[in-house]
């Protein structure tokens, strides 16, 4: 149905995608794997018209095709669904599946066959709610399927699913599946993005890997193992992957847990967990994108809130009612996302790194400048923050930097556990080295640290224990220091079933 040959796209300064090729057969539900910046996004784009190809051909049911945009695409019988629902929540069901195509009767929108026509290709795919309701009474499951009923509104052959299951629990992606089962048996080709291991052996009978723009290779699915889909994803073999010395722990065996979680979950982000995180020690996460590092972080945080479980820092019960209240039990986040969730970039780097002291104080009571200045002065310093000017706007600091100034800004707090989420990513190896070795210097000194990167050879080397996520469930925690790349990656391929502890 779907045949991309030598597909390469480039933006200035960047080549996107290199030389790629993609098929997709009727009846069949096909993977495209990778990990973030892999070329995902970019192929199922470039096939829908939303990117120009500098390269290579595009064939649609043997034709060659060049959409200039998603409308000629859906025109031709290419629908895709993405993560983020892009309906109308004040609207009908029946109005979001058929808006733009509503039948008319003496010129105007004829409402009663307008339901009907909503109401056939609900029961096409066993959907069965009232077409009259309003999209945004459902939860977001609901929508998603009626999506894919609007894709089919247009009598798509090819349906794309960039993302669909990320915002479902469980049941939700069971019944998304028994609808794609039913699609695949009418003979639509469906194209499947998704970072759940799990998920895509459930459902895919083929698979594409990307790593970096190329592509690594084509299989069935039930001919490749999950540990060499790991290694094509990440682009290390077992027999090579480097073995990394572990630091030594500086907790105490039986002292008591910094922090302690029990069942601790919240729905359609991630599957109660225990974790206990000790005075001294630095625990990794490790999983691949999507395996739920990021939405456990931020339950330790508060900055969102548990449906499930029990909280306990230095052995008192606490509640995670936001992030200002984790901050007065002496906790501390680096989000991942320094533009977006830390840097204010039009403010200097002064201002920047007292911001969570002064939180922390609250807004009536102003940080003396004399212990603002001080304090400043001592992190540009100690963190080597160039140029090591606090008047200096951060957002004109390189990507190293202005993490560094994050970093302070925490540590001015005096935290008693810090939370670190991917605070190498983007920054140069000098710059990767020193924050590596200030989160070591930090554990020796006894604060306890949770650290979070994509690249498992850095987890394993800075941390005392590695906690392995895959599939927004913790699956396994490793310690020792024996513990290996090749451990945390057998983890993260292994089949499901209980949370395993391994001591080496």
């Amino acid at each position: 149905m779907v045949d991309m040959r030598g597909i390469s796209v480039e933006f200035p300064g960047v080549k996107a995608l290199s030389e790629v090729d993609f098929r997709l057969f009727p009846g069949e539900v096909h993977a495209l794997m990778g990990e973030n910046g892999a070329g995902k996004s970019t192929l199922i784009k470039a096939l829908t018209g939303v990117y120009r190809t500098s390269a290579g051909t595009i064939r649609l049911n043997g034709r060659p095709v060049a959409f200039t945009g998603p409308g000629q695409a859906q025109q031709a019988g290419v629908s895709t669904v993405y993560q983020e629902v892009n309906l109308c929540s004040n609207l009908t069901v029946a109005e979001n599946i058929l808006l733009g195509r509503e039948p008319r009767r003496f010129g105007a929108i004829d409402g009663r066959a307008t339901r009907a026509a909503a109401a056939k290709l609900l029961d096409r795919i066993g959907l069965d709610i009232d077409p009259a309701s309003q999209l945004g009474s459902h939860p977001i499951a609901v929508q998603q399927l009626v999506a894919i009923a609007r894709a089919l509104a247009v009598q798509a052959r090819v349906l794309v699913l960039d993302e669909p299951t990320s915002s479902l629990d469980s049941d939700e992606v069971a019944e998304l599946f028994r609808i794609l089962r039913v699609l695949r048996e009418e003979g639509v080709a469906i194209l499947f993005v998704s970072h759940f291991i799990d998920q895509v052996y459930e459902i895919a009978d083929r698979m594409t890997v990307l790593r970096n723009g190329r592509l690594v290779g084509e299989h069935l699915t039930r001919e490749l193992d999950r540990l060499d889909l790991v290694s094509a994803m990440l682009g290390r073999e077992l027999s090579t992957l480097e073995e990394v010395q572990r630091r030594t722990s500086h907790h105490a065996p039986g002292t008591e847990p910094v922090l302690q979680a029990r069942g601790l979950g919240r729905a359609g982000a991630i599957a109660p967990f225990d974790l206990d995180i000790h005075a001294g020690e630095v625990v990794g996460l490790a999983g691949l994108l999507g395996s739920g590092r990021t939405e456990l972080a931020r339950l330790l945080f508060g900055a969102d809130r548990p449906d499930t479980g029990t909280l306990t820092i230095g052995g008192k019960p606490a509640r995670a009612r936001g992030p200002r209240s984790m901050i007065s039990h002496g906790v501390a986040f680096c989000s991942e996302d320094r533009k977006g969730e830390g840097v204010i970039a039009d403010l200097s780097v002064r201002d920047n790194l007292v911001l969570a002291m002064q939180a922390a104080r609250g807004w009536a009571r102003p940080v003396p400048r004399r212990l603002a200045e001080d304090l400043v002065a001592e992190y540009i310093e100690k963190l080597d923050i160039r140029p090591a000017d606090p008047g200096a706007v951060i957002g004109n600091l390189s990507g190293g930097n202005q993490q560094k100034v994050l970093l302070a800004r925490w540590l001015v707090t005096r935290p008693r556990l810090l939370i670190l989420d991917e605070p190498t990513r983007g920054i140069d190896v000098g710059a990767k080295a020193q924050i590596q070795k200030v989160v070591a210097d930090l554990a020796a000194e006894g604060m306890a640290v949770v650290f979070i990167s994509a690249e498992l050879e850095e987890v394993v080397r800075v941390s005392d224990r590695v906690v392995v996520l895959r599939d927004r469930r913790k699956v396994a925690e490793l310690a020792g220091h024996d513990v290996s790349v090749s451990d945390v990656m057998s983890a993260i391929a292994a089949q499901s079933g209980p949370v395993a502890a391994v001591a080496s």
